[in-house]
């Protein structure tokens, strides 16, 4: 009788734990971790790791990320929303890190009302018309105004050529407002060069930059083709210095680039140097320990698109969607790993923009300016 009494009892807490046990806020993310642009989606969810590990829990739940590879593919964007959404039923989503795969999946999000907060999309495209996406960087506007101040007023140059990929949102945008700025500053583009993603020999557009002779090579592209740039560049004999976007910071810029790449400027989201809150010392000391690696600007911004979510979520005093889309509107002057951030109404967040250059094989901190 009292095998039989043991065995029901402890049939009934298996039965009862499960019911009590606390559910967790799920959290979904979408990166590329793998294809043209992995190393992106790779630093950014390295950020968000050690940010989770800072802070695990929220509302006294545990914190459960789900994280889709994108494949560096817009298609595959637009699935990894949906199955977020509707497999893993997650709050929020954090993703994308470039602006084309952004926008992909951010209609999902929006028409099932589910707040997605991007780390690093600049595109203005990206929160247009929207009200439940967001993100945690500066937007390309501001980006190209001070792309074209930094070659203007610290490089002196009166003239440019562009190079860009036709074929990614954020390169064609940003390459455009960078015109805009230049032009209107005095400057004059002597050569408006094009690619598309995938190609590897840059002879016809060098070949024409090179026969006009600009004072600087304004290239708002990721670092694979910026890499390959700056080396066929230099082999071709021409030297006008090269200026780009925040697409640029990657190690695999200098791995692939060499002595090629080296004094590039580019506008940027971050430099270690510049950490000056309590989250953010934290943060980087921890990031050192687990990674034994430099913090880069990308997993910088993933922990804050993380933490500022949290942080959403704790102000909304709930996991609802709704609720914590509400909450991030009002975000002002969180202190995170790169700096305080505010989020406007339109989803988009006031921050100052860093410029950073490669010296001596290394990313090196310039200057902050804000727009």
């Amino acid at each position: 009788m009292f095998r039989i009494l043991a065995v029901i009892l402890i049939s009934a807490m298996g039965l009862i734990s499960p019911a009590t046990a606390v559910e967790p806020v799920v959290i979904g993310a979408y990166m590329p971790m793998t294809g043209g642009v992995a190393a992106f989606g790779q630093m950014c969810w390295s950020g968000i790791e050690t940010a989770k590990k800072m802070e695990p829990e929220v509302l006294g739940r545990p914190v459960e990320l789900k994280l889709v590879d994108t494949r560096s593919d817009k298609v595959e964007s637009a699935n990894a929303v949906s199955r977020l959404i509707e497999k893993e039923k997650v709050v929020a989503i954090l993703g994308e890190t470039i602006s084309g795969n952004t926008i992909a999946g951010a209609d999902y999000a929006e028409r099932r009302k589910i707040p997605m907060i991007s780390p690093t999309a600049t595109n203005p495209i990206v929160t247009q018309n929207k009200n439940y996406i967001f993100r945690v960087c500066f937007i390309d506007t501001d980006q190209g105004l001070i792309g074209a101040k930094l070659a203007m007023e610290r490089l002196n140059a009166k003239t440019a050529a562009l190079i860009y990929d036709i074929s990614q949102d954020y390169c064609v945008g940003l390459a455009n407002f960078f015109k805009k700025e230049f032009t209107q500053a005095g400057g004059q583009i002597l050569a408006e060069t094009k690619f598309k993603s995938g190609d590897r020999d840059f002879t016809p557009q060098l070949s024409r930059i090179k026969a006009v002779k600009p004072d600087i090579i304004y290239a708002p592209i990721y670092y694979t083709e910026l890499a390959l740039i700056a080396r066929q560049a230099k082999d071709m004999g021409l030297s006008a210095p090269i200026v780009s976007g925040d697409g640029a910071q990657a190690p695999e810029l200098i791995e692939l680039g060499g002595n090629a790449v080296e004094d590039i400027h580019f506008t940027a989201h971050f430099h270690e140097t510049m950490v000056d809150t309590e989250r953010g010392k934290t943060f980087l000391e921890l990031y050192k320990k687990d990674t034994a690696k430099e913090l880069d600007s990308f997993a910088a911004m993933g922990a804050d698109a993380y933490f500022v979510t949290l942080d959403a979520i704790k102000r909304a005093g709930s996991a609802d969607p709704i609720k914590i889309r509400e909450a991030l509107v009002s975000t002002r002057d969180f202190e995170g790993v790169s700096g305080k951030i505010s989020l406007k109404s339109d989803g988009n967040a006031i921050k100052a923009i860093v410029i950073n250059k490669v010296k001596d094989g290394k990313f090196a901190y310039v200057a902050t300016i804000t727009p």
